[in-house]
């Protein structure tokens, strides 16, 4: 076989080579060089039969460190002459600056965070400094470690004394992050006991009562400032607090993500999107003989869920389905390795408590009611999966949603990785949502509404996201957004907002999919629809340029001439535009 041939077979003379950057070798050392120094400062603890739980250090000897470690890279980069880079190199200057300017913004909000905190963890550095003397590699004295230790337990039990006193005291949002330090905090501890237990006779001679007394006097300050202080209930870890940032962090997340538009203004045009989604769902219920009430036709549209066992073969078939629409249309180009590997698995009941639906990629993992969950539960979960809801979402998840994608960003300029967004990220996945859309491939009234009830679901995350990060909505405020205006079920609602603010998502992370689809239209219609470019080549010229800000994709495309001085401008949004 000749060598173009086998090239050919595995998909890679699709798209063509992506060109070397200029940057490239630098911002490859720059990721070894991070990942080592975060390393350095990262704490795991490791518990049998659960995977190691891992924080980063929050000590202000940690936070000098790396700021000085940004500023050194970010003085190498304004270095360089950018008027000598190719195109390549110009938007990975710009992407590289971008990056170290939001690492040190982050650093200065993680400060500010740890100050409101630290009222109610006054003994952090007691803890810190003794991980600080171990990472060091200093002599330790064992008797002394346990003096320390010892002063700890009385250090956390006046800090709880003077909380209860009352007062005005923190709010639940700063008590529950506190709570959390306190978390880390204790498996701080638990490793640094552990790196010298039993290792060292006369250290656990000396050290292992007070540690135990100190663990368990973490452990109580911890349930006592999300009991008393957050008012939590006792030992409900499923309740929802979250972490509002506020304003200023959110600009500073949009000006990083290259978004040039404020949280307000973001959120009117999630309300003009909920609107054009409230319109056609009107139109779909009328085709359904329900009048304009579309609440009625979503009833409808539930109850076309597929037998307990089924819903993996309907998964196969929508899978199936989505491939061969794009492939007879020619929208993108599918390597027949992507189509070839892609598989499934079922969701665990502890798992859909925070994800009530799909999670995608090379393995698409379904939500389905399994025999432990109540009738309620069940039926919940089936409704909320059924056949035209998920219609519109295998396609996401899979091919040509995240799997495609995944598999390109593996392949076409990987040094990029720490410059990715979720806004293309999702954004990718969302807009082949709108895109298929446009191109009939929901043909029956229910797929239509099936459709529609997640465009109106993404409308709906950037609303109640942003409005909690705010402080304009609260997280039961934002369950009853997602059940009376977008027609989930209540369980599902919970989960959503549970995920959207338990701390494993960015905050602009649910407001990300509808506005990065956004972006791509915008492009698409730029590029596309102008007749500059076909579906297939501006498709794959966005997977190979990896998952970076839209506007930096668009600055490769269309040959923008890039400068040092260059500042997110680009208005993508056309209110009332052609859907």
């Amino acid at each position: 076989m000749r060598f173009t041939s086998f090239l050919a077979t595995l998909g890679f003379l699709c798209c063509g080579f992506a060109s070397a950057s200029d940057l490239r070798e630098i911002i490859e050392r720059y990721t070894a060089d991070r990942g080592s120094l975060s390393r350095l400062y990262r704490t795991c603890v490791s518990t049998p039969g659960a995977p190691p739980v891992c924080a980063d250090e929050p000590s202000a000897a940690r936070r000098a460190r790396i700021q000085e470690f940004y500023g050194d890279w970010l003085a190498r980069l304004e270095g360089l002459e950018l008027d000598k880079l190719d195109q390549d190199g110009r938007i990975d200057w710009i992407l590289f600056k971008n990056h170290l300017n939001h690492e040190l913004r982050q650093l200065e909000l993680e400060a500010k965070a740890l100050a409101e905190t630290a009222p109610l963890v006054p003994f952090a550095e007691t803890v810190l400094a003794l991980e600080q003397v171990r990472r060091r590699m200093e002599p330790l004295e064992p008797a002394k470690a346990a003096a320390t230790v010892s002063a700890l337990i009385k250090q956390i039990e006046a800090a709880r004394k003077g909380e209860a006193k009352g007062g005005a005291g923190p709010n639940r949002f700063v008590a529950n992050r506190a709570a959390g330090e306190v978390d880390r905090l204790r498996n701080t501890l638990k490793a640094w006991f552990g790196f010298y237990n039993g290792y060292d006779p006369l250290f656990t001679w000396w050290v292992d009562t007070p540690y135990k007394e100190a663990d368990k006097a973490l452990q109580d300050y911890a349930a006592f400032l999300r009991e008393k202080i957050a008012g939590l209930k006792p030992g409900d870890r499923t309740a929802i607090v979250g972490n509002p940032i506020g304003r200023e962090a959110l600009l500073s997340e949009l000006a990083y993500e290259m978004i040039p538009y404020s949280p307000e203004e973001l959120i009117e045009i999630a309300n003009q999107e909920y609107a054009w989604c409230e319109a056609e769902m009107k139109k779909a219920a009328r085709d359904l003989g329900y009048g304009e009430d579309w609440r009625k036709a979503l009833e409808h549209v539930k109850t076309k869920y597929v037998e307990p066992g089924q819903q993996p073969a309907l998964i196969r078939d929508l899978a199936l389905e989505a491939i061969d629409f794009i492939q007879k249309r020619d929208l993108v180009t599918v390597p027949p390795l992507v189509r070839d590997t892609w598989r499934m698995e079922m969701m665990s009941p502890e798992r859909q408590l925070v994800n009530p639906f799909f999670l995608g990629g090379e393995m698409i993992i379904v939500s389905y009611p399994t025999n432990t969950m109540t009738y309620e539960q069940k039926l919940m979960s089936m409704r909320g999966n059924n056949r035209h809801f998920s219609h519109a979402t295998v396609f996401h998840e899979l091919i040509p949603g995240h799997y495609l994608q995944g598999f390109m960003a593996a392949r076409y300029r990987t040094y990029r990785a720490p410059f990715s967004t979720a806004f293309v990220t999702e954004g990718w996945a969302l807009h082949w949502e709108l895109l298929l859309w446009g191109l009939n491939f929901h043909q029956s009234p229910e797929d239509r509404i099936g459709a529609l009830f997640w465009r109106m679901h993404r409308s709906a995350r950037i609303i109640f996201s942003l409005s909690f990060h705010l402080g304009k909505m609260s997280p039961e405020e934002s369950i009853e957004l997602l059940v009376t205006r977008v027609g989930h079920e209540r369980d599902n609602a919970t989960a959503e907002v549970r995920r959207s603010f338990d701390g494993s998502y960015g905050p602009l992370y649910q407001a990300a999919y509808m506005l990065g689809g956004l972006q791509i239209r915008a492009l698409h219609r730029e590029l596309v629809s102008s007749g500059k470019m076909t579906n297939r080549a501006f498709h794959d010229a966005i997977l190979q340029e990896n998952r970076i800000p839209v506007e930096m994709i668009r600055a490769s495309l269309t040959k923008q001439k890039l400068g040092r001085d260059f500042r997110s401008s680009w208005r993508f949004y056309e209110a009332g535009g052609s859907r």
